[in-house]
């Protein structure tokens, strides 16, 4: 009976974290019409494009720098252009080497990150 009762609240307890997880996640990666609003409100506009150089030749969002995310001093670059302090918002081609690029940039210090879902495909 107690072994039931354990494995019921470990599954509850676990259920609840994987929740609270996703949630903090998915609140950074923002459709495009908020990401617009976002980068609207923000003064000063820290906004990266890693997608590599042909990708961002043949069409960027205005006013994005670029760093390639395949560099291998990739986090070197971006915390050397920019402040840890203010938010970044940052984009790829589909949302899969951005959200590569959110978590390297989270593990050495940069706060607050918004990722346009989708990437650029969804941008045009």
């Amino acid at each position: 009976m107690y072994k039931t009762l354990f494995i019921a609240l470990l599954s509850v307890f676990t259920l609840n974290a994987c929740q609270s997880q996703n949630t903090a996640e998915e609140q950074y990666v923002l459709p495009q019409k908020e990401y617009q609003e976002k980068m609207a409100a923000i003064g000063d506009l820290q906004l990266l494009d890693v997608r590599t150089p042909d990708e961002y030749n043949a069409g960027h969002i205005e006013g994005a720098e670029l760093i390639n995310f395949f560099d291998e001093d990739f986090v070197q670059q971006v915390e050397s252009r920019f402040d840890k302090d203010e938010p970044l918002m940052l984009y790829c081609r589909s949302g899969n080497r951005s959200a590569k690029a959110t978590a390297k940039l989270k593990a050495v210090g940069f706060k607050e990150i918004y990722d346009l879902k989708g990437g650029y495909k969804n941008w045009e």
